[in-house]
């Protein structure tokens, strides 16, 4: 069969080519007869015969030479020929019905549009390889505690973790942050990583100008240096390759860049870092510190599963050697795609239902066009079968238009699914997109390409099966006399009548789920932003200071270098109050210690809960309100003995029915009890969809530092006033560090749990719209060709005497059984698919009640709007013009 296959595309390419040289052709053939002709003349002469006889003795026995010479040209041409004519009037059809043509190529693009340009982001997250060697090796290591699943681990953890394990063939640490990038005209704030001495190798990356880290380069002792992202390389030293061996001054710490990393390599977990350097952490460091991320190569043949169960026994023997750092901890692992792209998962796959259910619902729209404009043509059919047409000539005719109209939509499909992919990229906020650097160079490669050509395909494949039912069903069940006789509209819409509200149902069915996915989506969005966040976002700027140098080198230096931004700041006109704080809220959460109360016994697993250090006026700036107790003051500095405040989650969870105020507490990070001086409103600390954790604060002037962050309440713009307060605060020092200017609102907004839940909603809502739109669409096809099939009967019925009214409810009746199954069938499938989106809806159960009520009533009202216009239109039908015209 492969042999068979194989020479026919050979004599079909064969034919293709000697079409288009038909001169070439017709000389050979001129060739070829005359050297025919020759030889027989030639054997005439042979035999006795005269040559002026041997040659038209020869001539008549050849034949006439026209005539072969077109035989052989029928021969190779007539297939292709045939293709080319039908082409030519499948084109001339659809231009003469423009209105089937580009409802149907719209409606196919819009579903490979957006099933295109969703399954390119899913493409760019979940199935593109990450760029390092034996990117399915790679596993990220961390520590559990009794707040989660996933925290840094210490520096001598680490070392134990790499010299104990049993199933890494190398194990690596990283820190990502900002830094300070010392230049001859300034400080400036950068983006840079430090990193073990393996770290890249275990990536299996490798610098593509100079060298990677050598061991031990990472010890405290050995000289610092540097690796240069390659976006740094070009913009910071225009790529000259001189580069190695400079010099370049980064926390104030002089480090010597050895190599420069290649173009192609991100790192998500530490992007937009610049300048990769060396950790030079100290094996005296406090266990208790747990500030690094693992990454680790699997040794062959070891399972994700075998790792974790190592990890965690080496974690349950460090808790037990450390119970003061380590107690409660536990090794843990977890797929280093995972670590990257875990929080976009959920959305990416949601997003890529949704976009196949509207491209589903285009298919059955796209089909019902199909056989509903095969129906039309059936007395074209029937006439072109009177006249010679071969079932196999018609029915290649509509393949071919289908073909068209498909290769139309593909095409369109893929273009939108461009452009939706750059207005996608665009909208996704900058410090986001730092976070995903997978999706750099998104684009229609070669698997997206041919993700769109199997969606091309099938429709191609489905749009040709109409034709082919439609043909079938045709010659099998009716006559051509009746087809010729009335253009069978007796009988011509048996079929659609058995199969155009199948269709519908599932198209109604589907907008359903799409709906009910939108709404609740969008409530949860809705929700979200509405959470409780403990503070007043409205006209809050903020912004970073950071200050190095030995001016700033003491917590005395600190804490007046606070007071003096403080200070100057609020001295600006139009600003009401400052406050400083280490960590702003609504981000990762990170910042923890371990406690116990004064009085009690030890508890026998840690306590582990936030913590944060804020100025005195912090909270009278950002509005938090004290429920109990006192607020910071100035004087709560080193000199005083240590206090805290506390949010009402930690006094609710550890100081049920007693009252927190005077009570004392022991962290890990202190040698003294602090007591607690006051109780605040729950604060978010976290992301915006995590629920509020117990936190405390402790006063900023007990426990300092040279990067803070300034938070300024504006009686005007905030975001007007940002240019400003960067001045204010390099007026106080030129040398000082300021970045990160925005707002509180613009944070809350851009934040990635605000863009991913609004994202969701939205697009979820927009390929909702249209599949309300496409199913309410393809409700109205149904019924308004119904009635035109019924026509006789409605006027048979109304010269019956039948009123209006009753034409009315003949048809909207047969609408409403379709619109009620299609929402009773939706309902059931909307529930499925809300319980599988669990995961991004946030103050929402997948079963509320509102939204499917809701959702129900917009399709059946929108639905029976759609209907009511054939049943007005069948309701006005004048009986006499009605029977005169059947």
């Amino acid at each position: 069969m492969e042999h068979e296959a194989i020479n026919s595309m050979r004599r079909f390419i064969a034919k293709l080519r000697l079409l288009f040289r038909r001169n070439r052709l017709g000389a050979e053939l001129d060739e070829e007869m005359a050297f025919h002709r020759e030889q027989a003349e030639n054997g005439l002469i042979a035999d006795g015969m005269p040559p002026r006889v041997a040659r038209y003795a020869a001539m008549r026995q050849f034949g006439n030479a026209t005539r072969i010479k077109e035989r052989s040209h029928a021969v190779v041409s007539f297939e292709v020929e045939t293709v080319v004519q039908d082409v030519r009037f499948a084109l001339r059809q659809l231009c003469r019905n423009p209105g089937f043509a580009l409802t149907a190529i719209v409606v196919l693009a819009l579903g490979i549009g957006a099933s295109v340009a969703i399954f390119a982001f899913v493409d760019a997250a979940l199935i593109k390889p990450l760029p390092y060697r034996d990117p399915l090796r790679l596993v990220g290591v961390f520590e559990s505690n009794p707040m989660g699943p996933r925290f840094h681990i210490s520096y001598l953890d680490y070392l134990d973790y790499k010299r104990l394990n049993k199933v890494f063939s190398s194990l690596d640490v990283y820190d990502a942050g900002s830094i300070l990038l010392t230049t001859p005209s300034r400080v400036e704030h950068a983006a840079g990583a430090s990193v073990s001495d393996g770290f890249f190798r275990t990536l299996g990356v490798r610098p593509v100008l100079g060298r990677d880290f050598i061991a031990g380069e990472d010890l405290a002792s050995a000289p610092r240096a540097v690796l240069l992202s390659y976006g740094a390389w070009q913009s910071r030293y225009g790529g000259r390759r001189d580069v190695l061996g400079h010099t370049v001054t980064l926390n104030d710490e002089a480090n010597t860049i050895v190599g420069v990393l290649p173009p192609g390599f991100h790192f998500a977990p530490a992007e937009p870092a610049e300048f990769w350097t060396t950790l030079h952490a100290s094996a005296s460091e406090n266990r208790a510190a747990h500030w690094l991320t693992g990454i680790a190569r699997l040794k062959d043949g070891v399972t994700l599963q075998a790792a974790a169960a190592d990890m965690s026994g080496i974690g349950a023997q460090l808790a037990h050697e450390y119970p003061d750092a380590d107690e409660g901890r536990r090794g843990t692992v977890a797929s280093l795609t995972e670590c990257i792209v875990g929080n976009t998962r959920p959305i990416l796959l949601v997003l890529l239902a949704g976009a196949s259910l509207l491209l589903l619902i285009a298919y059955v729209n796209g089909a019902s066009l199909v056989l509903v404009r095969g129906e039309s043509r059936r007395r074209e059919i029937a006439v072109r079968g009177a006249l010679g047409a071969t079932h196999i000539r018609l029915l290649r005719q509509f393949v071919t238009e289908g073909l068209l109209l498909v290769a139309a939509g593909a095409g369109l499909g893929v273009g939108l699914a461009f452009a939706a992919m750059q207005l996608l990229l665009r909208l996704i906020p900058a410090q986001m997109m730092d976070s995903m650097p997978y999706l750099r160079g998104l684009g229609l490669n070669l698997r997206v390409l041919g993700f769109g050509f199997m969606l091309s395909l099938l429709a191609g494949l489905l749009f040709s099966l109409a034709p082919v039912l439609r043909l079938y069903l045709s010659g099998k069940s009716l006559g051509m006399q009746a087809d010729l006789a009335d253009g069978g509209r007796g009988s011509a819409g048996t079929l659609w009548r058995r199969l155009g509200p199948t269709l519908v149902l599932v198209e109604l069915a589907m907008a359903m789920v799409l709906l009910t996915g939108a709404g609740l989506l969008g409530k949860s969005f809705y929700r979200l932003l509405h959470t409780e966040i403990g503070f007043k976002p409205d006209h809050l700027a903020v912004l970073q200071v950071s200050a190095s140098g030995p001016r700033y080198a003491t917590n005395a230096q600190s804490v007046a270098l606070g007071k003096q931004v403080v200070d100057r700041l609020k001295s600006l006109p139009g600003i009401e109050n400052v406050g400083i704080c280490l960590q702003l809220p609504l981000g990762e959460g990170y910042g923890s210690t371990l406690f116990d109360v004064v009085g009690r016994p030890k508890s026998k697993s840690p306590i582990e809960i936030n913590i944060r250090q804020v100025s005195s006026s912090y909270f009278p700036t950002v509005e938090t309100r004290l429920l109990r107790g006192r607020f910071f003051t100035d004087e709560d500095d080193a000199s005083k003995p240590l206090v805290m405040i506390i949010n009402q989650a930690l006094a609710q969870k550890y100081f049920p029915g007693e009252d927190p105020i005077g009570k004392r507490i022991i962290t890990d990070d202190a040698s003294h009890a602090k007591q607690i001086v006051g109780i605040v409103e729950d604060v978010k600390e976290g992301p915006l969809d995590v629920a509020t954790k117990p936190v405390m604060y402790e006063p900023y002037n007990q426990d300092p530092d040279d990067w803070f962050v300034a938070v300024v309440r504006t009686a005007q713009s905030d975001e007007a006033m940002l240019p400003a307060l960067t001045a204010a605060v390099h007026q106080i020092d030129a040398s000082i560090a300021v970045f990160g200017e925005t707002t509180m609102s613009a944070r809350m907004h851009d934040s990635p749990a605000a863009y991913l839940h609004r994202s969701s909603a939205w697009l979820v809502g927009g390929f909702a719209a249209i599949a309300l739109v496409l199913g309410t669409v393809g409700l109205y096809g149904v019924i308004a060709y119904s009635v035109s099939l019924r026509m006789r009967e409605i006027g048979v019925r109304m010269a019956l005497g039948a009123q209006r009214g009753s034409v009315y409810r003949l048809i909207l009746r047969e609408a409403a059984w379709l619109v009620a199954l299609g929402v009773l069938f939706g309902l059931a499938g909307s529930m499925g698919s809300a319980l599988l989106m669990g995961k991004l809806l946030f103050g929402v159960q997948a079963w509320d009640a509102e939204t499917l009520v809701g959702v129900a009533v917009l399709l059946a009202t929108v639905a029976m709007l759609a209907s009511y216009f054939p049943a007005r239109r069948a309701a006005s039908v004048n009986p006499t013009e009605a029977l005169r015209a059947e």
